[in-house]
Formats: C-alpha cells, structure tokens, sequence
C-alpha cells in the first residue's frame, strides 16, 4: 500500500470530528432568477459534510428555499462573510468558468496579531496539503501551488492590526497562512496561531467582506458586501 493510502486509511480510522452549530440565520444580501449571494455565518459549513450530525450547512439550508442551487465555492466552517450562490445548472456552469479565469473579485478583512510594518504588500508562496497533518496546510516550494495574495492596512491599534486581503489564487487556508507567513497570525485561528493569538478571540478573525462577478444572463457587473462582525 502506498504512503498516501496508508495516510487515507488512518484518517478514516480516526473519530468524526463533530462541528460546532451555528444558530444564525443565514441573510440573503443579492437574489435574481440566476443566483443568491448569502453573508454565510460563522461555524456553519458551506456544504454537508461526511457525518450525519455534519449535514446542517449553507447549501442544505438554502436547499429548503431553492431546491436546485448548488455550491460553486465555499467558505471555510470559521469564516464569516460573502457566498455567491447559483440557482440552476446554466449559472453554476458560467460562475464555475468566471472562478476558474479569476475574473470573480474576492475581498477579505482580517484581524492579524501583531503590529504590521508595512502599509501594503503582496505574498507569493506556493502551498500544498500537510498530509500528516490534514486538514492542515503549509508552504511548500517543492510540490505546492502557486498562491498569491495582495493586503493593505487598514488600521493598527494595541498590538493588532486591521487588513484587507485580496486572494488572487483561492487554496485551501491561503489567507491564513500567507498572515502566518508574515509573523502576524489571524487572531483566533485554531490552525497556524500562536497560543496567544488563538486565545485573544473566541472565533476566527476573518471575513469575506465583498464579491464581486459577471451576471451570468446579462453580463453586468454585480457586487455585494457584508460588514465586518467585530471590531479592531
């Protein structure tokens, strides 16, 4: 058996990991006959997971609304903010292929630990599934994927720092980590913070501020935005 077989058979073998529930609602902020663009809550997943009791998400709600929207992207279970949601197989097909060229604009805020020095910059490292450590995932210049993301300071107040984060490339936990990178964690990340950024918020520090992408019928630009749900 390969090592990667091997590691897919352990992790199978562990116990389900239960997610917390969210009691939120979830608030529709954009609704035509082609799409929704939902401000997910945090400690909801984005779509059903593997376990039963890991059923309740964005999708699986919506569902009982809008019997065929489908998931085109998703927002980790911690993260808050913007979803574009299709409502039938032709937008799914045309939003799928504005993701696939990067036409979708995707803005983020974040709380990072630390002061930053720099008033705005880019980070460019490549990253790849941590597989003794999955979910986890880490820089890796010999087999990850490029990933680039642009950031811009917001504010900057006891030891924190406010930014705004423009993911070019979407891997998995890209933000989190490129902050990390940088020697200044997203507070409240239970992945890749310092046990005093993980223990300064009792959730997640992130949020999908605004999304921006063509209409699949007209073609016409449509941006939604959600504020942040804390406070520098």
């Amino acid at each position: 058996m390969s090592q990667s077989a091997d590691l897919s058979a352990a992790i199978d073998e562990l116990p389900p990991y239960l997610v917390p529930h969210s009691q939120e609602d979830t608030r529709v902020v954009y609704d035509d006959s082609d799409l929704l663009i939902i401000d997910k809550p945090h400690h909801l997943l984005s779509v059903p997971g593997r376990h039963p009791l890991n059923h309740d998400s964005l999708i699986k709600r919506l569902q009982g609304r809008f019997p065929d929207v489908q998931a085109v992207h998703r927002l980790d279970l911690d993260t808050s903010g913007i979803m574009v949601v299709p409502k039938h197989r032709v937008s799914l097909s045309e939003i799928a292929r504005q993701f696939q060229r990067r036409e979708v604009e995707k803005e983020y805020t974040a709380i990072l630990w630390g002061e930053l020095s720099d008033d705005h910059g880019s980070v460019e490292l490549p990253i790849a599934t941590d597989w003794p450590n999955r979910p986890k995932q880490m820089i890796c210049h010999e087999r990850g994927k490029h990933a680039l993301t642009h950031f811009s300071v917001l504010a900057r107040a006891s030891n924190r720092t406010l930014v705004r984060l423009k993911p070019v490339t979407g891997r998995s936990h890209q933000l989190r980590i490129h902050m990390q990178s940088l020697g200044h964690p997203i507070i409240g990340c239970d992945m890749y913070a310092h046990p005093s950024a993980l223990a300064a918020s009792e959730r997640l520090l992130l949020h999908a501020t605004r999304l921006t992408l063509r209409s699949p019928t007209t073609g016409n630009w449509i941006s939604a935005f959600s504020p942040i749900p804390f406070e520098l």
